[in-house]
């Protein structure tokens, strides 16, 4: 599929060619940015220390959080601009464009604003001790500075995307990646920066990203572009946006309040080294999961521009296309992480406390992993066609109804045991909760249209 082919071919191109030429391009970016995280986290492990791997961890519900209001434009925007484009509302189109730039520009230079003055009590509250919090400080300093960059380089690439060239989203994400991974040895070993280095290798890419998207949207022969009147702020826009955004930001600030509980009951239960070891085990994850948001996010303008035509036989086949695959993946990543764990966890750290601990972390945290690709396909499944309620409500059971109980009850009885299973049980319970919604709303589509296999 050409990057310069009309986004009206997602009503009609095969559903397989279309979801392999959105999701690929997605995947490949994902991936490469996930790796990037691991590679950051190797050369702060390898180049600082197992205290420094330990800080990093600390910024994470941090990281959840300013990402949570990232989210909330940019996954918004994406909807609305598939589903416009599906109603050839083209006008509209643009207009989301300009409300996206314009949103992200405030909402991160305001949460710069909030978050900076108040870093260290924030990063305290989060689960920094005496012997993590400079390194937390230290990175999260650098990073809210370039906070709206991140979010306009994120809300930008999700509307090039969703405007029909996936390709050239992937290359945006992978240039920012590429220039991070050069950057990062370079500020960390070069120049002596230590874990400072690697944050301002991460805003500097950013900015280069950023730069190249701005040019590609003030190009008039794009289909969406930059012009006068789409900069002001409608309430139209906006709210569309904000409602279905709503689900990814509400996922992002339970997943903030998770990394939160799961920080605090392994700094009580293990020490230092237990929130290391999760920090290890988080960028696993996180390597996995990102090749399924990579399917979702080439499934979801897929998806959104279907429904926004009443085409749901389509909707139907790239969902069920896109969780075969997300299962697949996720399978894999339960199979390597149960096989080879010495030798990845290895990679982080040479102290052996952290690697132990990693991996008796990391075997339980992928208990129950290949539900989890059926249970983010369903929930992105439901925000990909406007429905943000059931998209929220699956968002939120997984982590605020299952998981942050569990993480407040479980270690009182079991300990550290009790932190770490907890992670695989809500996995599951999710998953059933998912697998009843999706087969429910797929029979609604089959009673509105009985022509539908």
């Amino acid at each position: 599929m050409s990057d310069q082919n009309s986004p009206l071919i997602l009503g009609t191109e095969p559903i397989g060619k279309l979801l392999q030429g959105y999701a690929i391009p997605a995947i490949i970016a994902m991936t490469a940015s996930s790796l990037y995280n691991i590679a950051d986290s190797i050369f702060i492990g390898q180049g600082v220390g197992p205290l420094a791997i330990a800080g990093l961890a600390i910024t994470f519900p941090f990281m959840n959080l300013a990402a949570a209001f990232g989210s909330l434009v940019g996954v918004g925007a994406s909807t609305v601009v598939s589903v416009k484009l599906g109603q050839r509302d083209y006008e509209g189109a643009n207009k989301a464009l300009g409300n996206v730039l314009t949103l992200n520009i405030i909402i991160g230079i305001a949460f710069t604003l909030i978050c900076l003055p108040l870093l260290d009590p924030i990063l305290n509250f989060f689960g920094a001790g005496e012997n993590t919090i400079s390194y937390a400080r230290d990175y999260m300093r650098v990073i809210l500075i370039g906070n709206v960059i991140t979010h306009t380089y994120l809300g930008l690439n999700s509307v090039l995307r969703s405007s029909g060239h996936p390709r050239k989203a992937m290359y945006a994400t992978l240039a920012s990646v590429i220039i991070n991974i050069i950057l990062n040895p370079i500020f960390i070993f070069g120049f002596g920066w230590g874990i400072k280095g690697s944050a301002w290798a991460t805003v500097i890419s950013q900015i280069i990203s950023l730069t190249w998207l701005i040019i590609h949207f003030a190009d008039k022969s794009q289909f969406l572009h930059f012009k006068k009147g789409i900069y002001r702020l409608k309430s139209e826009f906006v709210k569309s946006m904000l409602a279905i955004g709503l689900s990814p930001f509400l996922m992002n600030l339970c997943a903030c309040l998770v990394v939160l509980l799961i920080n605090l009951g392994l700094k009580e239960y293990g020490g230092d080294m237990a929130i290391g070891a999760y920090g290890i085990v988080n960028r696993i994850v996180f390597l996995f999961l990102m090749v399924v948001m990579g399917f979702n996010q080439g499934m979801q303008p897929i998806a959104g521009y279907n429904y926004g035509a009443l085409h749901f036989d389509r909707v139907m086949k790239v969902t069920k296309l896109t969780i075969c695959w997300a299962v697949g993946v996720c399978t894999f990543g339960f199979a390597v992480t149960y096989l080879f764990p010495w030798y990845i966890i290895r990679m982080f750290t040479s102290d052996e406390e952290l690697i132990q601990t990693a991996i008796y972390g990391m075997r339980i945290v992928f208990a129950a992993f290949p539900t989890v690709g059926f249970q983010m396909v369903s929930s992105n499944f439901f925000m990909s066609v406007g429905m943000p309620k059931q998209s929220i409500f699956l968002s939120l059971t997984r982590q605020l109804i299952f998981l942050i109980p569990l993480l407040i009850i479980l270690p009182k009885f079991f300990g550290i045991l009790g932190v770490w299973i907890s992670l695989p049980a809500s996995d599951f319970i999710a998953f059933i909760l998912a697998a009843i919604m999706l087969v429910r709303q797929f029979r609604k589509f089959k009673q509105a249209h009985p022509t539908i296999q």
